[in-house]
């Protein structure tokens, strides 16, 4: 028989996952099974994580891959922070974006160090129960066996085809092979799989991941980069340390609202939501035009700073502190009126990112992992599966902003893990991907949870807006027509996308002993628990 698994034609409603022992949600169901599978060897809320991460790199090769970076959050009676992002090549030529007019989006010159697989390997040492190379079995046998290829998965693969397809240099001709082979997406329900990224993760696994910093697989990447006209070394590559960081936060009406700190967009979340705490956003209907205006003022006031201030915290001139100040924010406030205010020029990158959660009796973890655009940069190393990101794309060529390119430095990172505290205690892991439409997620949860009282999987399905620029928001189709028209009236430029445009999120919390698990109706993923 054939089906449209694409078709949809009747409303779904997810109910929230709830555990007693332990829980997972990743945005893709193989995925999810990984984590579960750790937790019903023994092991833990990290080993679950990890294996997740790891399992996510295979089965959901359109937002992240062993080329990534990575961040997460980590609850262990404290809240810990970790950031894997990884720094520009050293002797990047700073002319060889001379003719440029824009960062470019797909090529070395878009390539950072990856971290994400430095962050698998210090968390599970300080915090794993399993034995590390149990943690990437789930990934090297999806790898190995192939897996169906799920819808949503397949059908950003088909919208990339086009630009991945058309790149005519020797350096992405490797990667056209593994993912586009015969010339074309695989579709939904088909068999895919690599056996080079099963050996590669083989190869971390029994390394610990010295591998790929230090050892045969940072040569191929040094190799191929030299062979073909990149800047990334072994030197590089060697010389990478994941940060350990103390996660920022502020105090939303009962809630301590934890993100990570720059390089991180997090703190757009953090002070979208201190603008909007004097609004009383309560008294209006979560559905109405008022909720959603003034949510969105904040959000641009808030990309506002953050666009002209936020990178590698060794360049920034303004601190955390400056930014999140609660009176800095009642005066932004008080720009906010009942008519659109153009301000903030984000530009809209699609978004190629994972997140995922899971939680345990003592732990509970918030980890995102990301190639930034899609499947980032287009280079494959040979031999090795390993797909690049192109994180890079996020640094400017604005001459003296503190987010500008440069020779070793962090760029200006989308991906933010987040989390819940109240009274210090944990209520556990949330996240939102999808480039810049991640603190305005995070904003949006939280005001679901808090302002709403919905239960983690409402706030997942409810329905989201999402800013641009200037006056341009997108809402998604279903939106009722008079927050659609309300919101022109006030001077909204609003158009309705497609639900891919609002990124996927993930939820875990613990209430009166209980794990609340809600997974992104928008992705393939669920939630899973006992």
């Amino acid at each position: 028989m054939q089906f449209d698994l694409h078709a949809y034609p009747y409303a779904s409603q997810r109910r929230v996952l709830l555990a007693k022992n332990c829980a997972v949600a990743t945005s893709q169901p193989l995925a999810t099974l990984a984590g579960m599978e750790m937790f019903q060897a023994g092991g833990n809320a990290v080993d679950a994580a990890v294996a997740t991460a790891i399992a996510l790199t295979v089965v959901e090769p359109t937002s992240n891959g062993i080329g990534s970076d990575a961040f997460a959050l980590i609850w262990d009676g404290n809240l810990q922070g970790i950031n894997g992002s990884g720094k520009s090549p050293k002797n990047l030529p700073l002319q060889a974006y001379d003719s440029l007019k824009k960062m470019p989006e797909l090529g070395w010159l878009t390539v950072t160090v990856p971290g994400a697989v430095s962050v698998w390997y210090e968390v599970w040492k300080r915090w794993g129960k399993l034995p590390f190379e149990q943690l990437f079995i789930p990934g090297i046998r999806y790898a190995k066996n192939g897996f169906p290829v799920s819808p949503v998965t397949a059908e950003i693969w088909r919208r990339k085809q086009g630009l991945y397809l058309t790149q005519q240099k020797p350096e992405y001709q490797y990667f056209q092979e593994v993912f586009f082979p015969n010339n074309c997406a695989p579709k939904a329900g088909e068999i895919w799989g690599s056996f080079l990224h099963a050996k590669t993760l083989e190869e971390i696994a029994n390394t610990g991941g010295e591998s790929f910093y230090k050892g045969k697989i940072a040569q191929k990447i040094n190799n191929f980069s030299g062979d073909t006209g990149g800047y990334l070394t072994s030197d590089d590559l060697a010389s990478h340390t994941p940060l350990w960081v103390d996660p920022i936060a502020t105090k939303y009406k009962e809630l301590e609202v934890w993100e990570m700190p720059p390089n991180s967009q997090g703190i757009a979340a953090l002070m979208a939501l201190n603008i909007v705490e004097g609004l009383n956003i309560k008294q209006y209907k979560r559905d109405s035009v008022d909720s959603f205006h003034y949510q969105i003022e904040a959000m641009k006031l808030a990309f506002a700073d953050v666009y002209a201030n936020v990178s590698d915290p060794e360049f920034m001139k303004i601190t955390n502190q400056d930014l999140l100040d609660k009176n800095y924010a009642k005066q932004r406030r008080a720009i906010i009126n009942h008519q659109a205010i153009p301000l903030a020029n984000p530009g809209i990158p699609q978004g190629g990112t994972v997140y995922l959660c899971t939680a345990d009796a003592d732990l509970m973890v918030s980890f995102i992992q990301s190639n930034y655009d899609s499947f980032g940069s287009g280079i494959l190393i040979p031999e090795t599966g390993i797909s690049l990101h192109n994180r890079g794309s996020a640094f400017t060529l604005e001459k003296d902003h503190p987010n500008q390119i440069a020779p070793n430095k962090r760029p200006f990172h989308t991906i933010i893990p987040g989390f819940l505290t109240k009274d210090n205690q944990p209520l556990g892991p949330f996240g939102v991907m999808g480039a810049p439409m991640q603190p305005q997620g995070h904003l949006q949860m939280v005001v679901n949870l808090t302002d709403y009282q919905m239960n983690p999987q409402a706030a997942l399905d409810a329905p989201r807006w999402r800013f641009l620029e200037e006056n341009r928001v997108l809402l998604e189709r279903g939106t009722p027509s008079e927050i659609i028209e309300g919101l022109r009236q006030r001077g909204h430029d609003v158009k309705l996308a497609p639900e891919t445009m609002f990124g996927k999120g993930q939820m875990i919390l613990k209430n009166n002993g209980i794990l609340i698990a809600g997974s992104e109706p928008r992705a393939d993923g669920l939630a899973l628990g006992y």
